[in-house]
């Protein structure tokens, strides 16, 4: 059997939290806040004394316990409800000699009264309820503004050209990206590590081209230690050398290990994802600019045919065609076979007005009990 949703849970529980109210308001807060203090009162009695009362080792303590439980009824209002459950303990303990089965039948005789007293529990438990109840509303609520916004996405890719050209763009970006992960891969394996931290620098001054940081110990050492001076693919290697090989290639092995070893995964994110262009492509004047970018970072670099391939990139942003062949890429990308066939047959716009239609139902049904989850 399936789990209420949260409409029904919150119904449920604003409706037990309405009959745990009644419960109290049958009795009265005020004179239940009483019985609460005298029910207390009478078992830190029962405690304190039940050992000393009982058989004829303490006189004093059983008459103490007498005189207190008679004080403690007599003080209670007249009109007390449950009051006869007290009196009737009173009387239990009204005789000269008392054991365990006098505190028993005593603790019997209240049961009306905690009976009573438990419906502040009731009601502080059917409150939460409700407050987890709201709780699983409003989340429920959320999940259906992201899911009405994701459907909202897919349904504006409805008059997309599915059929598009998209290799048109395709070609072009995916021969640059080969082109300049080549290029960096080979730079990497003749460049001098040092000589690669300093481009890194460089390309702080392009904020659209987003190169990983150098820790600063192992930018340190790179710039002061000899073996700064090989390639960034080799003191990978030395890293794997144990320190008695590694003592053949470097002045201090040691220093090696605590920079290289310990910071490998630093060096080895360093490699030509940030110069390679997304896929789909971004919007044609967003690319302008970061194409504009890249063509200064990568000549530093790439041989000319790369940036000639960067060139032809820019000059299809241009190109009247091209937001139509990206938005089409786009929906290509996020549309499988089942979404597009939901798309043409109209039933993602279904499930955005089913769920717009049970988000303005559960906006209701909170409206609806917020007076009383305010009261609590």
């Amino acid at each position: 059997m399936s789990e209420p949703g949260p409409e029904s849970r919150l119904a449920d529980a604003h409706a037990e939290y309405e009959r745990a109210l009644e419960a109290v308001e049958e009795i009265g807060e005020s004179e239940l806040r009483r019985l609460a203090s005298a029910r207390s009162e009478l078992s830190e009695l029962f405690d304190r004394y039940e050992e000393r009362a009982t058989g004829t080792g303490d006189f004093r303590g059983f008459i103490e316990f007498q005189s207190q439980v008679t004080a403690l009824v007599e003080d209670l209002p007249e009109d007390l409800p449950r009051r006869g459950a007290f009196e009737e303990v009173d009387s239990i303990f009204d005789k000269r000699r008392l054991n365990g089965a006098d505190f028993e039948r005593a603790r019997e005789a209240l049961a009306p009264v905690d009976e009573a007293v438990e419906r502040f529990d009731d009601r502080e438990r059917a409150r939460e309820r409700l407050r987890e109840a709201r709780r699983a509303a409003e989340s429920r609520i959320a999940e259906l503004d992201d899911r009405i916004d994701a459907l909202e996405e897919l349904l504006a890719l409805s008059d997309v050209d599915l059929d598009a050209p998209v290799a048109d763009l395709r070609v072009p970006i995916d021969g640059y990206n080969d082109a300049v992960t080549e290029a960096f891969t080979e730079y990497l394996e003749r460049a001098s590590a040092r000589e690669v931290v300093a481009f890194l620098d460089r390309t702080g001054w392009y904020p659209l081209v987003e190169t990983p940081d150098v820790p600063a110990d192992l930018r340190a050492y790179i710039a002061n230690a000899e073996a700064g001076t090989e390639p960034i693919p080799t003191l990978l290697e030395y890293a794997d050398y144990s320190s008695s090989k590694l003592d053949h290639y470097v002045e201090d092995a040691d220093a090696l290990k605590r920079a290289v070893a310990t910071r490998r995964t630093a060096l080895e994110r360093i490699d030509a994802t940030p110069f390679r262009l997304e896929w789909p492509p971004r919007p044609a004047a967003e690319l302008r600019f970061r194409l504009r970018e890249l063509r200064s970072v990568i000549s530093r670099f790439a041989p000319e045919e790369t940036v000639a391939r960067l060139r032809e990139v820019r000059t299809l942003t241009r190109d009247p065609d091209y937001e139509r062949l990206r938005r089409a890429a786009e929906a290509r990308d996020r549309l499988g076979q089942r979404e597009r066939e939901r798309l043409r047959s109209g039933a993602i716009a279904e499930d955005r007005e089913t769920a717009i239609e049970e988000k303005r139902r559960l906006q209701e049904a909170l409206e609806r009990y917020a007076p009383t989850i305010a009261s609590s």
